[in-house]
Order: C-alpha cells, then sequence, then structure tokens
C-alpha cells in the first residue's frame, strides 16, 4: 500500500492494533505495533527495519527494540488474531504447512542444511510450521512454530565438546531452555492443541504428504476426533476397505492365534486394479489461467476414490482385530499412465467425492498467504538473530495479513492489493 491508501485506513488500523495488542502493557509498546505493521503494510521491497524505519521517517532503533528484546508475548496476540481470523473466514478446513526462509549465514536461529519444500532442495535456511484457516475464498495463519533441527539441541548429542558449542549458540540467540528438536508433525499437533485451548474448534486437517505420511500424525489427530484429508504417497500400504482379519486354526498348544490379515498391498495398486472405470471428473474450483480449450479457467482433473484400511502395526485395531477404514482419494488426470496423487481422509463414509477433492485441494491457499506473507509483507526479511526477534516479526506480520484479509473480505478497494 502507498502512503495516501495506508492514510485513508489509518482510523481502522488503529482500532485493529489496539484490540489485537491490547494485551501489551504499555502504550508505547502499543504504539510501536501499529508502526510496525504500518512499515510491513507500506510499499517497498525490503521490510527489514532500517528500510521500513526511513519510510516511516523513524529512527529504526526503536523498531529493532520493540522487536528484538522488548519482553512481551506473543501468546495472547496470537489468541486475539487466531479468534479474529476464525470469525473473519469462517473455515473450512485448517491447513498444515512448512516454509523456509533462505540465510547467508549460521546465526539466525535454528539455521541449518536441511531440506526445505520452499527451495525444493536442501539448502543453509530456517523452516517455521504452521496453522492455517482456510477457505475458498480466504486464508490466514493461526499460529506458528520455529523448527530446531538437532544441531540445535543440546540434548541431541552426549558429546562434552558438542554439547558446549550448542549451548553457545543457543545462548547467542536466546532460545527458552524448554525448546528442543521435535519433528514438524509433532508442532503441527501442538498448534492444534493450543488453538483448541484458546477456544478456536478445527473443521478438518488438510496437510502435505510430509506431515500424512506419518501414521503417529494422522493417530494423534484421530485420538483427538479431528478429520483429516491429508496427503500419501502412493507407496503407503493399506489393504481393501473389505478385507477381513482371519484367525488361524488353534492347535490347542501355545497362545491362541489373534485374527491377521493377510499381505498388505499399497495405495497406488488398490487405485491401479480399481482402473480408469472407477475414474470421475470433478471440478473444484476456478483458477486464474483461461484457454480456448478451458475459457473458465475451471480446476478440474479424474479422480478415483476407496473405502481402505491402512496398515500399519501401530494403528489400533478393533476386538475383532479390524483396522479402521478410511478413504483413499487418488487423482489420475487424462493422458497420465497412472495416478499422480494421493490423500487419505476420515471424512465420514457419505461425503460426496466433490467435496472430498475440494478439501484435499484447498491447500493451495497456504501457498498464496505465503507468497503474501513474504513477498508482500517481509516475513522472511527478518535480519536478527534472537529467538524473541523472530517470534515478534512473524506475529506483527501475521496481524498485517489479517488486516489486510479483513479489508478484502469487507472493503475490497480500500485493501490497495489482491
Amino acid at each position: 500500500m502507498d502512503t495516501a491508501a495506508l492514510d485513508r485506513v489509518g482510523e481502522q488500523l488503529d482500532t485493529f492494533v489496539g484490540e489485537v495488542f491490547s494485551s501489551l502493557a504499555r502504550k508505547d509498546q502499543r504504539e510501536k505495533a501499529g508502526l510496525y505493521a504500518r512499515g510491513l503494510m507500506l510499499d517497498g521491497r525490503r521490510k527489514s527495519m532500517q528500510p521500513m524505519a526511513q519510510r516511516l521517517r523513524v529512527d529504526h532503533q526503536q523498531l529493532q527494540q520493540f522487536v528484538t528484546t522488548s519482553p512481551w508475548d506473543v501468546t495472547p496476540v496470537r489468541k486475539t488474531l487466531s479468534r479474529r481470523a476464525c470469525g473473519l473466514i469462517d473455515p473450512d478446513a485448517w491447513v498444515i504447512d512448512d516454509t523456509g526462509f533462505i540465510k547467508d549465514g549460521p546465526a539466525s536461529p535454528g539455521v541449518a542444511r536441511q531440506y526445505s519444500g520452499t527451495l525444493g532442495k536442501v539448502g543453509n535456511c530456517q523452516i517455521a510450521v504452521s496453522v492455517h484457516a482456510a477457505s475458498d475464498a480466504a486464508s490466514a495463519p493461526l499460529d506458528w512454530r520455529l523448527f530446531l533441527p538437532e544441531s540445535w539441541d543440546d540434548q541431541s548429542t552426549t558429546d562434552p565438546d558438542a554439547v558446549a558449542a550448542i549451548t553457545a549458540r543457543r545462548r547467542r540467540s536466546a532460545i527458552p531452555d524448554t525448546e528442543h528438536h521435535r519433528p514438524k508433525w509433532a508442532m503441527a499437533i501442538e498448534m492444534i492443541d493450543e488453538l483448541i485451548e484458546w477456544g478456536r474448534i478445527p473443521p478438518v486437517v488438510v496437510a502435505d504428504a510430509g506431515y500424512g505420511d506419518t501414521t503417529a500424525f494422522r493417530l494423534a489427530l484421530t485420538e483427538r476426533g479431528i478429520d483429516y484429508v491429508v496427503a500419501v504417497k502412493g507407496a503407503t500400504s493399506a489393504h481393501p476397505g473389505d478385507a477381513v482379519p482371519e484367525t488361524a486354526a488353534y492347535s490347542g498348544r501355545g497362545r491362541p492365534p489373534t485374527p491377521r490379515y493377510g499381505p498388505h498391498t499399497t495405495c497406488k495398486e488398490l487405485v491401479v486394479a480399481a482402473g480408469r472405470k472407477s475414474l470421475r471428473t470433478v471440478t473444484w474450483r476456478k483458477g486464474s489461467k483461461t484457454d480456448p480449450t478451458n475459457p473458465t479457467a475451471s480446476m478440474r482433473s479424474r479422480f478415483a476414490v476407496l473405502r481402505v484400511r491402512p496398515a500399519n502395526r501401530d494403528i489400533p485395531r478393533a476386538e475383532d482385530g479390524a483396522l479402521p477404514a478410511v478413504w483413499l482419494l487418488a487423482e489420475w488426470p487424462t493422458g497420465a499412465d497412472e495416478p499422480t496423487d494421493y490423500w487419505l481422509s476420515t471424512l465420514p463414509e457419505d461425503t460426496p467425492l466433490p467435496e472430498l477433492v475440494r478439501l484435499a485441494k484447498i491447500r493451495w491457499r497456504v501457498e498464496h498467504d505465503y507468497r503474501e506473507l513474504k513477498t508482500g509483507l517481509g516475513l522472511d526479511h527478518f535480519e536478527g538473530r534472537s529467538w524473541l526477534g523472530w517470534h515478534h516479526h512473524a506475529t506483527l506480520v501475521t496481524a498485517a495479513h489479517l488486516f489486510l484479509t479483513t479489508l478484502r473480505l469487507t472493503d475490497p478497494k480500500a485493501a490497495g492489493q489482491d
């Protein structure tokens, strides 16, 4: 937004900041939050502190102190943001995802050579895990976690020299003693639990195969009574939905046999066996690119849906030994020799295929969020090296993003951008 556009919504922004940052104890802190949010929304290529301060015509040190060292708690701010976001968007799903931030050096908290889907390869970067409220019309982040690789965890090794080096590194970034390495899926569950504690109710959880392929992640959602639509690999093991466990004859010696399934197959093999005759064409939304063969820019493809029983020894079984049945959704585009994408879902048996497809595909909203958060609002422009600073910056960017989303949904002319 340019200065004139921002001035036109200045009163709305002041009211928004006053509510969202009401937990900050001092008036000057709340004023700094509003100032920083303005800096993030103003036009400009870089949203690090010095360029923002120049555009705002203030001393950058006051922004730096507020973000890097001021001891305000992000939790009540995020709680308020999540309430406003869920009320505004009325989400059809919560989407779990993660994004990478390229870094040049080794000092930023959590930075390491690690795989990032953002990069599509291994690179020197930080990774953040996030939960987003999403509908077909809008989406917004609800919570964040900054991922700590094992190289940042002093409990990951018993070598005294390594422990000393990691401890010193953590101290320089002021990483709390309670923060340690844990899998991204576990961080996602932590955020879901936190959001539920704040009174937010997940409608259904959607995630890519980085999460969906983890049985423990799917089980954690089921234990909480949360339905999901999560991507998995075609090699994920499963039995057909009509498979039943059988009990071998008992010889009268030793422990009586328990019901067991025969050899499992894979999601890919089950869909291929169902064949092209099982496919239905589904349109799930309209995109932005038209062509002579698709003048309405309809997003459509062919899908198969089957009832299956995922096969994993960690999955709890019923008293008769039966594994739970779920949906297997597979995309098999026209012209493809085999299916290209797979999802498992615990949505009810009467869920229509178009609804399964729509929710499986709703992850595109999060890619839209990340693009806005980074390119438009500078989520990845933070140059500080403190744990607290990163979380302050991410929270302030989330607030700016929600304010702009509110404008788009309630007053599109005032928003100034898509």
